[in-house]
């Protein structure tokens, strides 16, 4: 009569569970067709009348699987995958699909001894008057799956222990490793829900890196070698691609190595597509026992999604710097009397304001970055560093303050530095909100790497006048 759906609800449902073996061809068709046959129906039938929004019951077993409900879980998975075409199919309908768990009181799962079931499988029912608001909630909210459940209990257990990936030291990844930088330790598998995940352990007592990077003398995982661990997840599985980007980088909490022992980083890497680039979202994680507890904490430290590409960057230009610098310069000697690194990272040379920019020299003949120093780097994490400590001192002379690093919005890779034959430089602004954008230059204008929205978290520590002195006298 209206010419119009506002809402259309699809929660259409049979459950008839069996292994295959015992499934009879009929109960699989039966169970399968009540949800795809009745959707497509309705589909059907509305033709290109508006329809304003649709939400369609699925299933955690949709989602996860579920011993014994293949023909049902495949049904509910369609819906989901049907919903989730409407991006395309009805842009102007907002489409939700949810992932319900087991309800409790009414519904399938309340009969005979499937509750009695769901408890020893560690599985959370949905009561009714937590379920029930739940779609009009989801209405007003974007399109998209959404798992409503508790604790999924054996459900959100791995089928297999390393997800079906060869770990072995003969395996088809074992070269890559062994081979790989040297954030790239043990391979431990590729699970559902733990994605890839390697495991490293680092010593600061034989790491460069964690030895000249020590703040209040208890070594700190810099943050540049954090990106570079989770460059080296990304490119694990997809050596042959190139790296692009890493963008929304968080530096949630430090990684610190406490009483300067080893500990083990952990980084777990998730891969989708994004057009022709695979982009993988990354974490970095660590866990230690505490003290009076038995169970380890696990603690997130650092965040990214890495972008790798099928063809190689573009280079970019700007106007030659030539060899022209200010004779008013920061040297060394005056820069890492505030900065707490070591010889493996005082990677700034000498530092000086070009017009709007602040300029630091990338440092010649460093010691080695890590051990083995034959190992390669992704990510030029000390170039990335440059830019990091060249903006620091725009902080010093301008705030009177020092930070650590709390947010990149992205690092995009134009030219691998090996490749240049002349001096570095980290080209730094200051942007009206704060954050800071750089660019990894040489002398003819050659672009090498860019920063964008880079932010900091101060330090409380005060800093003496007398140490601030030499960089506000050159940058004011």
């Amino acid at each position: 009569k209206s010419g119009r759906v506002d809402v259309l609800v699809h929660a259409a449902g049979l459950e008839i569970s069996r292994s295959l073996p015992d499934k009879k061809p009929a109960e699989f068709d039966l169970v399968f067709d009540v949800k795809s046959d009745g959707w497509f129906n309705i589909l059907s039938n509305l033709g290109g009348m508006p329809l304003g929004a649709a939400v369609v019951f699925s299933s955690i077993a949709g989602r996860f699987g579920n011993a014994g409900q293949t023909d049902y879980s495949a049904a509910n998975d369609l819906l989901c995958k049907s919903i989730s075409s409407f991006r395309t199919a009805r842009p102007g309908t907002t489409g939700v699909a949810v992932d319900w768990t087991a309800w409790g009181g009414i519904g399938m799962a309340a009969r005979g001894s499937i509750p009695a079931i769901m408890k020893r499988a560690g599985i959370d029912m949905l009561q009714p008057d937590a379920g029930i608001p739940i779609v009009r909630r989801e209405l007003g909210l974007a399109s998209g799956e959404v798992v409503i459940a508790g604790s999924l209990g054996i459900m959100a257990n791995e089928f297999d222990e390393t997800g079906g990936l060869d770990t072995s030291e003969t395996g088809a990844l074992a070269d890559s490793v062994k081979s790989g930088g040297v954030m790239a330790g043990r391979l431990v598998g590729m699970g559902l829900h733990g994605g890839l995940t390697i495991e490293t352990e680092l010593d600061p007592a034989t790491q460069p890196f964690l030895h000249d990077h020590q703040i209040n003398d208890t070594p700190v995982l810099p943050g540049v070698m954090g990106i570079e661990a989770l460059v080296e997840a990304a490119k694990l599985i997809f050596s042959d691609r190139y790296l692009s980007a890493i963008e929304d980088v968080n530096f949630h909490q430090p990684f610190k190595f406490y009483r300067g022992e080893p500990r083990t980083v952990t980084v777990h890497a998730f891969f989708t597509r994004d057009g022709d680039d695979v982009v993988a979202s990354c974490r970095l994680e660590g866990s230690r026992v505490l003290h009076g507890k038995s169970e380890p904490e696990v603690t997130t430290h650092f965040t990214a999604r890495v972008r790798l590409s099928n063809k190689p960057p573009r280079a970019k230009k700007r106007k030659a710097l030539g060899a022209a610098r200010s004779d008013k310069v920061v040297t060394a000697s005056d820069i890492y009397r505030l900065y707490f690194h070591g010889p493996a990272y005082q990677v700034v040379e000498n530092s000086w304001r070009a017009g709007k920019e602040i300029m630091g020299s990338f440092a010649g003949n460093l010691p080695a970055n890590h051990e083995p120093a034959d190992r390669p780097t992704l990510a030029a994490p000390r170039l990335i560093e440059l830019c990091f400590q060249t903006a620091g001192i725009y902080e010093l002379a301008g705030k009177a303050r020092m930070g650590l690093p709390y947010q990149i919005e992205q690092v995009e890779f134009l030219k691998p530095p090996e490749e240049g034959k002349q001096r570095l430089l980290a080209a730094v602004t200051s942007e009206p909100d704060g954050a800071f954008d750089a660019q990894v230059v040489d002398e003819m204008g050659e672009i090498y790497m860019t920063l964008r929205g880079y932010r900091t978290s101060e330090l409380p520590d005060a800093i003496e006048a007398d140490l601030l002195k030499p960089i506000k006298d050159v940058m004011k």
